[in-house]
């Protein structure tokens, strides 16, 4: 039998300019796609997300082929991953709000916010406030034992010697370094002032201002230091009907607390603006005028009118520079006149219910003066 062997190519293949057809037609080239409508797909598919840089994530799209269907497509959509809450800064509180938050710590544990705020800002600063501020603890307020014990190492028994005699009144300490307000009346013409704190120290003071026409001094104790000082309120604040205490050195007496109201506001009162021997010891009732009539003698040729609040509290000699103070513990007033039944002996003077006292208002205002020597220098 014999076999017959073709090479390729030996016979015509009668198709063969019209198709040729690969062995193998599921294998392509890559470099001649099926369809170049579509790219090829990615090699692999990223199984993880790829951070390129810093808040920034490269993920690969889920959705490619669409309604063509595939195996998912080789785009990548960048995405920001969410960004770290920056760092809060620490704010630090400046001097002034760190005395502010002791201050109102102070007034909410009661009893020594003045005197707190005095010893963090200087001793020779002057403490004011609104009538709200309470000096007394908050529990306490109104309580009258309670505002004596916070208020009366501020007041002090003064002393005064003149050619004429001897006087005795009050004062109000205003800085821890002894700068004190009273009534001109009380240290006027005098040779030398001696100052009694509520402890019993004693002290040499000396004028630092007067004004006559207001009725007001300031005096300055020698050496002193350390001082609780009086937070001086709001006049403007007072009502009628309003309870105060008032605290003086009547007859000698010292840190007496009488309490009342207030019976009437911007009572013209009129005083003498000479020397005059004060309150206290013998028949040294200090004169003034009230709704056309004197009081305690005659008040001379040489007078002065001012604004006072009215006060059933009983003021006796010797009270005139004392406080007058709000059941907050603020000194709303200066004592400054009041009448007395007798000018005959001070054994039988005593109060009638009828006291007036300068508005603290009045003081604020006039202090800056009476530390530059005052009206009449």
């Amino acid at each position: 039998m014999t076999e017959s062997f073709r090479r390729s190519g030996e016979y015509d293949n009668p198709h063969q300019g019209d198709q040729q057809q690969a062995p193998y037609p599921e294998q392509q080239h890559a470099s001649s796609p099926v369809n170049p409508q579509w790219p090829p797909p990615p090699a692999y598919q990223p199984a993880e997300p790829v951070t390129a840089e810093p808040g920034t994530t490269v993920r690969p799209s889920q959705a490619y082929g669409g309604a063509h269907g595939g195996d998912g497509g080789g785009t990548a959509f960048l995405t920001a991953a969410p960004a770290e809450p920056a760092p809060k800064k620490r704010r630090t509180r400046s001097p002034v709000a760190l005395l502010a938050v002791v201050a109102m710590v102070a007034a909410a544990i009661g009893g020594g916010t003045a005197y707190a705020f005095q010893e963090l800002t200087g001793q020779d600063t002057v403490v004011s406030s609104s009538t709200s501020t309470s000096v007394v603890p908050v529990g306490k307020k109104g309580d009258i034992a309670a505002i004596a014990t916070a208020v009366g190492p501020s007041i002090v028994e003064i002393n005064a010697t003149t050619n004429s005699g001897e006087s005795t009144g009050s004062g109000v300490v205003i800085t821890g370094d002894g700068e004190i307000i009273t009534n001109n009346h009380v240290i006027s013409g005098a040779s030398s002032i001696k100052v009694t704190t509520s402890d019993g120290t004693r002290y040499t003071a000396k004028i630092v201002g007067t004004d006559s026409k207001k009725d007001l001094a300031l005096i300055k104790l020698e050496n002193a230091s350390g001082l609780k000082s009086a937070t001086l309120g709001n006049s403007d604040g007072v009502k009628v009907g309003d309870t105060v205490v008032a605290i003086g050195s009547p007859e000698g007496l010292t840190g007496t607390v009488t309490s009342g109201i207030v019976s009437a506001l911007d009572r013209d009162v009129t005083v003498s603006t000479g020397e005059n021997p004060g309150q206290g010891g013998g028949n040294g009732q200090w004169p003034f005028e009230f709704g056309g009539r004197e009081f305690n003698g005659d008040t001379g040729s040489s007078t002065t009118t001012y604004k006072a609040l009215q006060t059933d509290a009983s003021l006796n000699p010797g009270n005139s520079g004392g406080a007058l103070i709000d059941m907050n513990g603020n000194i709303i007033g200066i004592n400054s006149a009041m009448y007395s039944a007798s000018s005959q002996s001070s054994s039988s003077a005593g109060s009638v219910g009828l006291g007036f006292a300068i508005p603290v208002n009045t003081v604020k205002a006039d202090l800056s003066t009476l530390r530059a020597g005052g009206s009449d220098s």
